[in-house]
């Protein structure tokens, strides 16, 4: 968060194109480490009963804020204060979220917490043979860029449930961002509306993401019902019935914006209220989706989503880049078309996942193979992650004190009073 407030705070007292350019990349660099982290933060601190709630309290942040911006940043730029405030104002914010992370923010991984535990009873001690387990590897250069590139990359181009749905979600999330474009298009193009006001457009899309996010809190206590009668064990699949909604409503909303939107003749409120189903589907999507994801790959959960997240970062910074082109030149209701019968055929790919999921899944490497649903008996089989295999558990990864065996001690030493 630091890197990321200097680099914006940079961009707001820039000079030239090239300093804005450069500042943007190092801030947008720094800025990604947050959402590339939050998914193993979250299967750290969450179990299967409550991790998708905090996702989805989540997730409706990430996604309300881009649509919020427009209208925020379209009555700045209008007043006194110019664009540089546009900069400004998230550099504030970083500097204020870096304070917070400093001073409430704690390590949630186990082992790395127990290093610290084994430390401290080094320093009361003064007995040096305690060490945590995690202390006795050694990590070289090799193995850094295995965990923080490598294995991403393997997981997004050789799984094919991260590929395909890092796909669907790197279009919808490009998307997004596509909209800060196309919606200037149809309000300030077509109705004449100035920069401030065509941002309120963006309220139809915030209104369908609320209602997602509150259908998908409504339907925990189902999914409760489900895990408990399956003794604990999570199904990735049951996450999938909203995005398959979700895709529906996703594509139906694209169609009825860009047809609703080219002419004139046609109230502003139209087009305006198509953001309710766009909305209501991306968010749909985004969040189950996700749940998804970390349930299938729960010890690799980080390396899929960041394997995840790279793509949909790549799409979501080059979609604005051809959209006004897009729309400039085939208009605002082919261009709509095309994008919503892309988004026609991506539908069916969480389909496809809800009936052959549990298969694909039984022949990965990185994915843990579940338990049948308690209603669906079902062979049993070992699944085929080195760290399963080891017995951590799938639904939550191993707690400081289940960790705490690891400490070597003496008999009769202090050390082991303190533990």
């Amino acid at each position: 968060m630091f890197g990321f407030s200097i680099f914006t705070i940079s961009t707001a007292v820039a000079k030239d194109l090239q300093t804005i350019l450069i500042c943007r990349f190092f801030g947008g660099f720094f800025g990604a480490c947050p959402l590339a982290v939050v998914a193993a933060v979250f299967s750290d601190m969450f179990d299967n009963r409550t991790r998708g709630t905090a996702i989805t309290v989540f997730s409706m942040a990430v996604f309300t804020g881009p649509l919020l911006a427009p209208f925020i940043g379209g009555y700045i730029v209008e007043s006194h204060l110019g664009w540089r405030w546009t900069m400004y104002i998230p550099s504030f914010m970083g500097f204020l979220a870096f304070f917070l992370d400093l001073t409430f923010l704690e390590e949630t991984y186990p082992p790395v917490i127990l290093i610290s535990k084994a430390s401290e009873l080094r320093r009361r001690t003064g007995n040096f043979a305690i060490h945590a387990k995690l202390e006795e590897v050694e990590i070289d250069f090799k193995e850094l860029v295995n965990k923080n590139f490598s294995r991403p990359m393997r997981l997004l181009f050789g799984e094919p449930i991260v590929t395909a749905l890092s796909v669907y979600m790197a279009f919808i999330y490009g998307l997004l961002y596509l909209f800060l474009t196309a919606y200037p298009f149809v309000f300030r193009g077509v109705h004449g509306f100035n920069a401030g006001q065509s941002g309120l457009a963006f309220f139809g899309m915030i209104t369908g993401q609320l209602i997602a996010g509150v259908t998908v809190l409504l339907q925990q206590p189902w999914y409760l019902r489900k895990l408990k009668a399956n003794n604990g064990v999570p199904i990735p699949e049951w996450r999938l019935p909203s995005v398959i909604a979700g895709g529906i409503f996703f594509a139906a909303g694209i169609f009825w914006f860009g047809w609703s939107g080219y002419r004139r003749d046609i109230h502003w409120i139209v087009p305006a209220l198509s953001g309710l189903f766009t909305g209501f589907g991306l968010m749909s999507i985004f969040l189950q989706a996700l749940n998804y994801l970390v349930d299938a790959y729960l010890m690799f959960a980080a390396s899929a989503i960041a394997g995840n997240t790279f793509l949909r970062s790549l799409c979501g910074a080059g979609f604005p880049l051809f959209a006004s082109y897009m729309f400039n030149g085939m208009g605002i209701q082919y261009a709509s078309t095309l994008l919503g019968a892309v988004a026609a055929v991506l539908a069916p790919i969480p389909v496809i996942f809800y009936v052959w999921g549990h298969k694909i899944r039984a022949k990965s490497a990185y994915a843990p193979t579940f338990a049948a649903p308690a209603d669906e008996p079902e062979e049993e089989e070992e699944g085929s992650s080195e760290e399963f295999a080891n017995g951590h558990s799938n639904e939550k990864p191993p707690s400081v004190a289940a960790l705490d065996a690891s400490i070597p001690r003496t008999s009769g030493n202090k050390a082991e009073n303190a533990v």
